[in-house]
This record gives C-alpha cells, sequence and structure tokens, in this order.
C-alpha cells in the first residue's frame, strides 16, 4: 500500500502546530495565576489593617513571601510582565514600610518617660508617619495597577 509523502506530511505537521500551540499558556491561565496571587496580598493587607507591633511585622514578612510569589509567576505574555512587576514593585514598598511602621510602634512603646523617651517617641512619630505616607502612595499605585490588571485581563484574547 503506498501512500503519497505529502498526506503524510501535512497531518504530521499539523499536530506538531496544534501541540506547540497547546503547550503556551494563554492570556486567560495566566491573568488567573498572576490575579490569585494578588488577591493573597490585598487579603492579607485587609485582614491586618490597624494591626499591632508584632501583627504588623508579621504581615511585612507575609506580603514579603507573596512578593516572593508574584514575582516567581514566570508569565510569558509581555503587559502581564508589566503588571507583574509594577505589583511587586508595590509590594515590596508596602512590605518595607508596614516593616517600618511596626518597628517606629514598637519604639515608641518601650520608651520612657524622660526626655529622652519623648524624643525617641516623636523619632518614632516621624517614622510611622513617613512610613504611612509611603505606603499610602504604594497603595494609590496598587489600585491603578489591579485595575489595569483587570481591564487587561478582561479583554477577550486578541
Amino acid at each position: 500500500m503506498l501512500v503519497s509523502h505529502k498526506y503524510i506530511i501535512i497531518p504530521v505537521s499539523l499536530g506538531m502546530a496544534f501541540l506547540l500551540a497547546s503547550c503556551n499558556e494563554t492570556k486567560v491561565s495566566q491573568c488567573e495565576r498572576l490575579v490569585k496571587e494578588v488577591r493573597v496580598g490585598m487579603t492579607l493587607l485587609e485582614k491586618n489593617k490597624g494591626a499591632q507591633v508584632t501583627t504588623s511585622l508579621q504581615l511585612a514578612k507575609d506580603l514579603e513571601e507573596v512578593t516572593n510569589k508574584v514575582r516567581d509567576l514566570n508569565l510569558g505574555d509581555e503587559k502581564l510582565q508589566e503588571y507583574q512587576s509594577r505589583i511587586v514593585k508595590v509590594y515590596e514598598a508596602l512590605s518595607q514600610n508596614i516593616g517600618k511602621a511596626g518597628k517606629a510602634l514598637g519604639s515608641a512603646k518601650t520608651a520612657q518617660a524622660s526626655t529622652v523617651g519623648r524624643e525617641r517617641i516623636q523619632k518614632a512619630r516621624e517614622n510611622i508617619d513617613s512610613a504611612l505616607q509611603t505606603a499610602a502612595d504604594a497603595a494609590k499605585e496598587f489600585d491603578a495597577s489591579v485595575g489595569g490588571l483587570n481591564d487587561y485581563c478582561s479583554k477577550p484574547e486578541s
């Protein structure tokens, strides 16, 4: 039984093309992975709003872990990589500044009732205010990034 050479090459080529296409992760699945990790961070922040010193320090560590998970997602879509990078920067800033505020709050709580203690409290207050302002700025960037991410992910693949 003889089969023409072209009748073998065409199905094999099509099969390989479909196999390669199926190996590439879709925009939707990449969006889902990124959004899943972003939600983990958002839940941590929401759950620990206005927390005490030890909770703030733990939140900073937990956010650092989420930051690493978001950074390590290995996304192929260039636009998603941009959002990933922006979100990593925001989570890094939030983690650092929440940790800084937590340490300053701890310093203020242990200050003695003296001139040196009052100076320590004043310095801690300045550090807390600075850290919280920087965190608030990062939160605005986060909102913009997540809004853009949601818009991008809701558009059909082109």
